[in-house]
């Protein structure tokens, strides 16, 4: 599909990846609506011509005056925490996917790009697990909630009238990323971060302009009814991932502490932080998706994307202190 001037909604167009796909998404002559939950970057968006609705996709009316007269669909809205309540990630992840999938339909929408995770795969899963592999919730809500979401969507499958193209991004990283910097740079800054096992295993890292790079080539390709893995390629550890980030910003390297100790720790510190009415600002859970053992393989989304990630970990992690600088992390924790 020629994406020149087609209309594309972006749902979760607030969040860092939703708002950094709409100035790309400008720039090669898009027309962009945007789906968000609140006011924020609603200036912002406006200044760069965006279409802004407020709305959650929870709400089936929301949804269906969002795909009027919509080309294209980026569904990127999902509730993305380390645990909680599985059925609080039902209503967001599953419930809104099929709510927001099934307007798309009925509007007339073309494509729709739905933004899942590897982490379906779970957190004990082989190298270079392919998307053919068997997925796995590993008792953890926010992992089995996207599988489910996955598994309704592509019910709804049915090219060339509706085409469906599914994505399981990486740890995606870059200006804006709360999980894999803002959070972690926060921590250090406190001298509270650690990471698990001596930082074995391997941080899947995915530049945010590399995934941006894989949307646009899965919409102009469109491959319907097919699942990609999206990640940088690179293989690089947990341990080399975190070094770098705090010698970025010229911190203390971190230490390393044993798996099940941290998690005592922050288990610990989160029913302190519970106990004074403040919310947890990190999980135990966390400390499972921070010690993950493999790498994905991206090799279906090289050969039928033609997908070759532009930004390696050195060129993204020196965009990303460009935009530390001039940003006061602070405020985004609050």
């Amino acid at each position: 599909m020629n994406c020149q001037n087609k209309t594309l909604l972006i749902t979760g167009i607030d969040e860092f990846i939703g708002l950094r796909a709409a100035e790309l998404a400008i720039a090669q002559g898009m027309k962009v609506r945007g789906l968000q939950t609140s006011t924020q970057q609603h200036q912002k968006l406006k200044d760069l011509g965006v279409e802004v609705l407020v709305g959650g996709i929870t709400d089936a009316k929301i949804a269906k005056a969002a795909c009027q007269g919509v080309d294209i669909v980026l569904h990127t809205t999902q509730l993305a925490e380390e645990a909680g309540d599985i059925k609080h990630f039902r209503e967001i992840n599953v419930q809104g996917t099929i709510n927001i999938g099934q307007a798309a339909k009925q509007a007339g929408v073309k494509t729709f790009v739905h933004l899942s995770t590897a982490l379906v795969y779970g957190f004990n899963y082989p190298n270079q697990v392919t998307e053919s592999s068997q997925t796995s919730g590993d008792n953890n809500s926010y992992c089995q909630s996207k599988i489910e979401a996955e598994t309704e969507l592509i019910k709804l499958n049915s090219p060339p009238d509706f085409g469906v193209i599914i994505l399981r991004a990486g740890d995606v990283y870059g200006p804006g990323s709360i999980p894999w910097v803002v959070r972690p740079i926060h921590m250090m800054r406190q001298k509270l971060f650690a990471y698990a096992n001596d930082g074995q295993g391997v941080m899947n890292h995915l530049y945010v302009d590399n995934l941006i790079d894989a949307i646009f080539l899965a919409i102009e390709k469109a491959p319907y009814g097919e699942i990609f893995n999206i990640t940088d390629g690179q293989e690089t550890s947990w341990k080399e991932y975190f070094m770098h980030l705090a010698a970025m910003e010229g911190l203390p390297a971190p230490m390393s502490l044993p798996k099940e100790e941290m998690k005592l720790f922050l288990r610990v510190r989160s029913q302190g932080q519970k106990l004074f009415r403040k919310k947890a600002d990190i999980l135990p859970e966390s400390v499972d998706f921070m010690s993950r053992p493999y790498a994905y393989s991206i090799a279906k989304a090289t050969s039928v994307l033609n997908f070759k990630p532009k930004v390696d970990l050195e060129i993204g992690m020196g965009l990303t202190h460009e935009w530390l600088k001039a940003t006061d992390i602070e405020k985004l924790m609050k």
